[in-house]
């Protein structure tokens, strides 16, 4: 973050540097617009080369119009898959795909489009499985009732040739219940149905839809409908009556030529062919073969064309990105004198304040250690004093209290070793000394210290070899807590038993201390005593745990590993 911070001025200056020198450009349509018009005019070629330099300008840095240029290649790809490259159609699909934001409402409609292009294309390649796949995300994104009839239509002739006649049926009844309202959407429906449903049931009855759905259309004068319904009438009369199946081969001849449709031209010269007479035959093989390779040359021509209109654009293209390379060049010269200038100052400003600004914070550093450390200092010191001189007194006064004869030598001795301690803690001159000697009687000697006519203190387990092993430390922290265990009985618990008892399991030391008092009241907040005892049990990396007895008084056990 510091070395970011240190930039971010630069940043700043240099980009308005830039905004100054470069202004926002219109948006130009007119590459869009003329390709529109040659559309219209089903001139695709030209409209092809149009969609590509508007495509183009679209990506380019000055307009960044990331749907007008998803929407050039989507057309550019319908032109190639309508003109029979497939392949080249799917690249240019796939390429406007990364214009397109799935999670942008406003590119549903777009993204629709060309999902249903690749699905075209899939189909047409005999990949049903994927086309199946594109037209589902085109369903999915489809923002109208027409889009999504035509695309579940698609879907269902996908379906149909794979001879999933069963759910292509249930999509055609649904389309069918869809589409009352349009006479042609209804026809189309109604005819892909009964041919479906006829293929799935040979001994189906197609011909009333098919009739029905023809009068349709030709009542709404649609003659790529009409074209359609000669088509399936000629395939289902074929095996039952050849006669019907002429006739309508020839109506379909008839329409292909009015459409100027090469494709549909070459599949009714095929049906006539199969079914026409054997003396009329050689005249419509002639035709077919001679526009079948009309169409093949037309399509090569076609993609060699498209080809040819990529690769000069590519090659307009590169040669302005030289020329714009070149001049960027110039203008960089120009501008990296004056940042130089520029950043160098502010560096020097940036490394003045840094410097101010690190010397201050070390400064508070330096201040909140030495606060730290004084009160670590003052609160090592008020534990030493608790634990040596509070408690080491309060066992004195205890003793003393439950002693007939006293031992003035003894109790004299003993103040002054407290005094001496007391001294040692003042001017920090030595630590505590560690225990070095039989810890098991020192701990006997500490528990039955407390002991009285009214107190009772029973210990069990306080063998030597419970102690064998457990560091030095570990044993002067042990009998810290023991004593304070223990005054704290005295001062508060009002019990007249108090049993300590020991365990050694491996390399863990459990103690579990039981009195008879009155306990630990609830919501009672723990004092300098019991929290001092937590804090070395935690030091230990032991752990304490406070329960109650059966009827009353105070159970803890404590455990702390000894390794």
């Amino acid at each position: 973050m510091k070395t970011l911070s240190l930039y971010i001025p630069i940043i700043i200056i240099v980009g308005c540097a830039k905004e100054k020198e470069q202004e926002a450009k219109p948006l130009n349509h007119s590459y869009r617009d003329q390709a529109y018009a040659y559309l219209s005019e089903n001139k695709a070629d030209s409209a092809f080369f149009y969609f590509n330099l508007a495509a183009d300008q679209y990506q380019d840095q000055d307009s960044k119009d990331s749907l007008n240029a998803a929407n050039c290649l989507i057309q550019m790809a319908i032109i190639l898959s309508n003109q029979g490259d497939y392949f080249g159609s799917q690249e240019t699909s796939l390429q406007a795909t990364a214009f397109l934001n799935e999670s942008n409402p406003a590119h549903h409609y777009y993204l629709s489009s060309n999902f249903n292009n690749l699905g075209i294309s899939a189909h047409r390649l005999k990949d049903y499985q994927h086309a199946l796949q594109f037209y589902e995300s085109a369903i999915r994104f489809s923002t109208d009732s027409a889009s999504t009839q035509m695309y579940l239509n698609n879907k269902a002739k996908t379906l149909q040739q794979k001879k999933d006649y069963a759910t292509a049926l249930e999509i055609y009844k649904r389309i069918v219940d869809e589409s009352a309202e349009s006479p042609r959407g209804y026809a189309r429906a109604l005819t892909n149905y009964a041919i479906t449903k006829w293929a799935h049931e040979p001994r189906y009855d197609a011909r009333p839809d098919l009739w029905r759905a023809l009068h349709i259309r030709q009542r709404e004068d649609d003659l790529w409908g009409q074209n359609s319904s000669y088509t399936h009438l000629a395939d289902y009369y074929t095996n039952k009556q050849p006669d019907s199946a002429l006739f309508y081969a020839h109506r379909r001849y008839a329409a292909a030529k009015k459409l100027k449709s090469g494709d549909d031209l070459v599949h009714a010269l095929q049906k006539l062919i199969q079914l026409e007479r054997s003396d009329s035959v050689k005249r419509y093989f002639e035709a077919y073969k001679q526009l079948n390779d009309s169409i093949q040359l037309a399509r090569s021509a076609a993609k060699n064309q498209f080809a040819l209109i990529r690769y000069e654009v590519e090659k307009n293209k590169a040669d302005n990105l030289r020329l714009q390379h070149e001049n960027a060049e110039k203008a960089y010269q120009i501008n990296r004198q004056r940042i130089l200038t520029t950043a160098i100052s502010l560096l020097g400003l940036i490394f003045s304040l840094g410097g101010i600004y690190w010397y201050k914070k070390r400064k508070q550093r330096m201040e909140l250690e030495a606060q730290h450390r004084l009160k670590a200092y003052q609160l090592s010191t008020s534990k030493k004093i608790h634990d040596v001189v509070a408690n080491g007194i309060y066992r004195v006064m205890v003793e003393l209290e439950n002693q007939h004869t006293i031992d003035r030598e003894g109790v004299l001795d003993r103040l002054e070793d407290m005094y001496e301690k007391s001294r040692d803690i003042s001017y920090e001159t030595i630590d505590l000394p560690i225990v070095q000697y039989d810890f098991h009687e020192r701990v006997t000697q500490l528990l039955t210290s407390f002991a009285t006519d009214s107190t009772k203190v029973i210990i069990a387990g306080n063998d030597p070899g419970v102690w064998e092993g457990v560091p030095p430390k570990v044993k002067q922290e042990l009998a810290h807590i023991l004593q304070e265990l223990m005054v704290n009985m005295r001062k508060h618990s009002q019990a007249s038993n108090v049993a300590v008892r020991f365990e050694r399991y491996a390399d863990q030391l459990l103690v579990h201390y039981t009195d008879n008092g009155v306990g630990l009241p609830e919501g009672m907040a723990y004092g300098n005593g019991l929290t001092n005892t937590g804090n070395r049990i935690e030091s230990l990396q032991g752990v304490i745990t406070f329960g109650t007895a059966v009827e009353k008084g105070m159970k803890i056990q404590i455990s702390f590993p000894v390794f």
